[in-house]
């Protein structure tokens, strides 16, 4: 039964992936960064800057910071696709599927842009603090459409709560059994760990990003910088397999370039989420209140967090991917070991560093697994939020997460990666068709931000006044509400 529903959602995959998903990607990331003048890289120094000034900043509350933000969409980001999901995308599509991975990174970014800034403009106070926003926000209220912001609402709370948590799971306990740990045993401790957390509010979820994040991300580019540099020899030819085999005629997949394009695109997606609609729910949750918005943990204009969820993609796909790629490359046996995902990277390590490597990766799995599931979460709290305000539903959502994190520890490596593609290509669908059409929205918001940039302001202060239309729109100039019982309405 579990080989033919793998076999169906297989097909279907294949069908959305090679005749839409590609284009309608490749498509509004080029329509956004030519529409925005390239902003991923004329503004990348204005990106820097922007996350270290809010790095340390506290918090008071459910209020979280524009650092903290950006710790929970790169949570969500960094996890088993930066590690298994390139080793993956190296064994089914060649050396070359990194080169298309950055491509889609360098495009998508304007598309993380454009999203991550609409769910600034659109999001909604709540009444006990803090925000919430996202694709289900600015869909209901930009484009006046509650049918698809409910479609889409359902779609992301499924996905990441629960499908995208079971693939993380996967890898976690299969990363586990280097210890001899049973994968049952495994799944029940982490969804207990899980339940912990998510029983404790957003904020909660936010803080042990923060704390997370940056130490899973720098010892894992530690470890990966030192066997590059173990083999620094190796490193041009390295990149010059990654880009001439990019345009070469690959047998796994049948055709010129599919294998190739079809798995860097997929799994870079994947990893980077850009244009999925995910990061923008953490992105609408950067900000406080008026009596702190003088304090420098204040979103004090959309743009800041568009900007910096757009670096967010540089540094999953440029950094962290590539980091793995490197492992897997440099010691070039990827098609001969019979191994993929996690173990072929746990190998790979141990033949560079020795017996000690792949207990080291089990740990940076733990971490990166562990950060994407409290990540993934959270994006179905704040949809499942837009539905109803029916503390029974978010319980049900929640037991579901804790449910769906043990199932996805036990299931089958195949069938877990099918669904998410499956889901994954689903919230594209829905996503991308609605900010193509939004899109000048967040222009003008863009133009706003570069004017007074330009005119000595260090920190522009947005009116949505400057937009072509104020409807939905009930956080920013004048009339700003922090009651949540009272929903947004149109203002003309």
């Amino acid at each position: 039964m579990e080989a033919m529903l793998n076999d169906a959602i297989s097909t279907i995959n294949g069908y959305l992936w090679s005749y839409f998903i590609i284009f309608i990607l490749i498509g509004a990331g080029l329509f956004f960064t030519m529409t925005t003048n390239f902003v991923q890289i004329r503004m990348i120094k204005e990106m820097i800057r922007l996350v270290i000034n809010g790095a340390g900043s506290s918090t008071e509350k459910n209020h979280v910071s524009s650092f903290q933000a950006f710790c929970v969409s790169t949570a969500s980001r960094v996890g088993v696709g930066n590690i298994a999901g390139i080793a993956i995308a190296v064994v089914l599509g060649g050396p070359g599927a990194i080169f298309w991975m950055w491509v889609i990174a360098l495009i998508g970014a304007a598309t993380g842009f454009i999203e991550s800034t609409l769910a600034q403009i659109y999001k909604e106070p709540v009444a006990k603090g803090g925000f919430y926003g996202g694709p289900a926000y600015y869909i209901r209220y930009g484009l006046n459409n509650k049918a698809l912001s409910v479609l889409f609402a359902i779609l992301i709370s499924i996905t990441y709560g629960w499908i995208y948590n079971s693939v993380q799971a996967n890898t976690l306990a299969a990363s586990l059994q280097v210890f001899n740990f049973d994968v049952s045993y495994t799944g029940a401790v982490v969804a207990i760990l899980l339940g912990i957390i998510i029983f404790g509010g957003i904020s909660r979820v936010a803080k042990a990003s923060e704390i997370i994040v940056p130490i899973m991300a720098v010892l894992y580019i530690a470890t990966a910088l030192f066997v590059v540099i173990m083999n620094i020899t190796q490193f041009p030819h390295v990149i010059y397999t990654i880009i001439s085999s990019a345009f070469e005629p690959v047998a796994a997949g049948g055709g010129l370039l599919g294998a190739t394009v079809m798995n860097g695109i997929k799994r870079g997606l994947f990893s980077n989420e850009a244009g999925e609609g995910s990061v923008p729910n953490a992105a609408a949750n950067a900000g406080v209140d008026p009596p702190l918005l003088q304090s420098r943990i204040s979103v004090n204009h959309p743009v800041e967090q568009g900007l910096v969820q757009a670096f967010g993609v540089f540094l999953d796909t440029f950094i962290i991917c590539t980091a793995s790629a490197f492992i897997v490359l440099i010691v070039g046996d990827y098609s001969t070991t019979g191994l993929t995902g996690v173990a072929l990277v746990q190998h790979n390590l141990e033949q560079q560093l020795g017996s000690w490597a792949p207990t080291a990766v089990a740990i940076f799995i733990v971490m990166f697994s562990f950060s994407s599931l409290i990540g993934n979460y959270y994006y179905g709290e704040i949809n499942i939020s837009h539905l109803t305000d029916k503390k029974f539903y978010l319980h049900l959502f929640r037991i579901g997460v804790i449910i769906m994190t043990f199932v996805g520890s036990i299931a089958s490596l195949d069938l877990v990666w099918n669904l998410a593609d499956l889901f994954m290509a689903f919230l594209v669908l829905t996503n991308i068709s609605s900010i193509v059409r939004m899109g000048r929205t967040a222009g003008l918001a863009l133009d706003d931000y570069i004017k007074q940039r330009k005119a000595g302001i260090e920190t522009p202060v947005f009116n949505r006044s400057v937009l072509n239309h104020t409807y939905g729109i009930v956080w920013w100039g004048d009339g700003q509400t922090t009651d949540s019982s009272v929903p947004p309405t149109p203002v003309e």
